[in-house]
């Protein structure tokens, strides 16, 4: 049996690779196209126009769903180590919700691209990455309250750290974001270029932080199976 075949490992495994494909792969697309350029354009920029656009919506959408289904698995593997660990129910399913929350807007993202509605787009993003953050400190806690039956010490710190510094760049973003005009097209020389290039950077830095924090589930993922129970109801 191959590595990512144990357990339920292929659900971050898939993520992870997906989600980088998803972002790697339109900001290839729109810089070979001349659409945005190639330092730190914004993430949504680069599927903003065809055909990049296409293949962003349509993978965002993917990933979307991937990470629901990976958020779902970890729900539900947290629900089953409370039962020998310290671990609160509560904080356990308000990082799910969060955690839809933030798929939703990743969806919204995706569907809604910023050159045709960019208040709904923008809307997304704040709920992508806001309640995205929440959903990685919310589990970084829960990694240390349900040691050692989840994972390691040193992947706590881990997801300590790389929700942290989520956190910490989200702050920047969001707020040089707001300062800066909502355009397409920056040159180096245009009023606010330097507060544009630094959200862009940071919101570089939040999305693939997300992306290292489901690495990091891989090796806990491999320990566990989900399984499907139906039940045939009986007419009386």
């Amino acid at each position: 049996m191959f590595w990512f075949m144990e357990g339920t490992c292929f659900l971050p495994t898939f993520l992870v690779i997906w989600s980088s494909s998803t972002f790697l792969i339109s900001y290839i697309i729109a810089v070979l196209d001349g659409h945005v350029d190639a330092i730190f354009p914004y993430i949504s920029d680069t599927g903003a126009r065809p055909p990049e656009s296409g293949v962003f919506g349509l993978m965002t959408t993917i990933t979307a769903f991937a990470s629901v289904a990976t958020m779902f698995a970890r729900f539900k593997h947290v629900q089953k180590l409370q039962e020998d660990a310290n671990a609160r129910p509560w904080l356990n399913l308000a990082a799910f919700w969060c955690g839809l929350v933030s798929c939703l807007g990743m969806g919204i993202v995706g569907t809604f691209q910023v050159t045709l509605m960019p208040y709904t787009h923008d809307v997304g993003a704040v709920m992508f990455f806001i309640f995205g953050v929440a959903y990685t400190i919310m589990q970084s806690i829960t990694s240390y309250l349900t040691h050692p039956y989840g994972s390691s010490m040193a992947v706590c710190h881990l997801r300590a750290a790389v929700s942290a510094l989520a956190l910490l760049a989200a702050f920047p973003m969001i707020v040089c974001a707001a300062l800066v005009p909502s355009k397409l097209d920056w040159d180096a020389h245009d009023k606010g270029y330097v507060l544009h290039l630094v959200s862009a950077i940071f919101e570089w830095v939040v999305t693939f932080s997300f992306v290292l924090f489901f690495l990091s589930y891989i090796r806990e993922f491999q320990r566990f199976k989900l399984t499907l129970t139906m039940e045939m109801l009986v007419d009386t």
